[in-house]
């Protein structure tokens, strides 16, 4: 075993379909390539979104495709006393403060505001609540006073990134209108939390990853190494798949059919394996040679 730790984070709304189960098979063979442990952590965070028994449904299919994890599985709905930690930690260095604008509001502003918005049409939170409520405003949501500058790092599999968060996102939520913890704080906290080391995931969370690695630094976490992999299209629609998309689940009866299909998705050609502990010992030979570690 390394000191490598990585770790698959599904939302419970629905099963495993062809995008999640890409990603989830490149950060199982990122673990495995580095002799090191791969941990399951199910966000449910979002409680209104979560589905009653997908999470048991996506370990279900994760079993059956061999992706086996290590140790317990973590529950993110269960963790609120981390995240009012961390968030405390953050009041006490007074860089958190009450918001409160509603959703059209915060976008009208943005429209309004010079910033162009970003490549996935988000636009930067104008600050509006910085220094205080307007007048018979109360909180709605809480917000960390991102600070000024451009974040740099790698991405191991799209190179180099930077990001001015302060500019680009504007201050970050981390308690939701709706009393709910942010998933920017939960990720951050629970990664930590789990001594996560990598982060494997979809390139349509590149976008997140300057503003946690920020929101990291400002609660003195050590940075993570990122590898985001390319999304799975739908054919006919252009569409990212996804459970929103209605992608169909993953058929578990066969695995080995269901694995060469990520394992292409991902850009990689054909293993010709004639099982599937042959697939993903070969899989995790290339992955090893492809992703070394610095």
């Amino acid at each position: 075993m390394t000191d490598y730790v990585g770790r698959f984070a599904p939302s419970p709304s629905g099963p495993l379909h062809a995008g999640s189960l890409a990603a989830a098979l490149a950060s199982w063979l990122d673990a495995r390539a580095q002799r090191g442990r791969w941990l399951l952590r199910i966000e449910d965070v979002d409680t209104p979104r979560t589905v009653p028994g997908a999470a048991e449904r996506i370990m279900m299919q994760l079993r059956e495709l061999g992706l086996h994890w290590d140790g317990e599985v973590v529950w993110q709905s269960r963790r609120g006393a981390a995240y009012q930690q961390a968030f405390d930690a953050l009041a006490a260095q007074g860089r958190v403060y009450g918001c409160g604008c509603t959703r059209r509001e915060i976008a009208d502003s943005a429209l309004r505001g010079p910033a162009a918005p970003g490549a996935d049409g988000e636009r930067p939170y104008p600050g509006t609540c910085r220094h205080g409520l307007p007048p018979g405003r109360q909180a709605r949501a809480w917000r960390v006073r991102m600070p000024e500058g451009v974040e740099r790092y790698t991405d191991r599999w799209l190179g180099p990134q930077e990001q001015d968060v302060a500019q680009a996102v504007g201050d970050i939520a981390i308690r939701r209108a709706d009393g709910l913890w942010a998933y920017q704080l939960a990720v951050v906290v629970d990664d930590a939390a789990q001594g996560v080391t990598d982060v494997v995931r979809g390139a349509d969370l590149l976008g997140s990853t300057a503003r946690q690695r920020v929101l990291g630094r400002l609660l003195g976490l050590p940075p993570l190494r990122y590898l985001h992999v390319p999304l799975v299209m739908d054919p006919v629609s252009g569409l990212k798949l996804s459970k929103q998309n209605g992608a169909p689940p993953i058929d578990t009866a066969a695995p080995l059919a269901a694995l060469e299909s990520a394992w292409r998705a991902l850009g990689f050609a054909p293993q010709e394996a004639h099982d599937v502990p042959d697939f993903l010992a070969r899989a995790t030979e290339t992955w090893a040679r492809r992703f070394p570690l610095p």
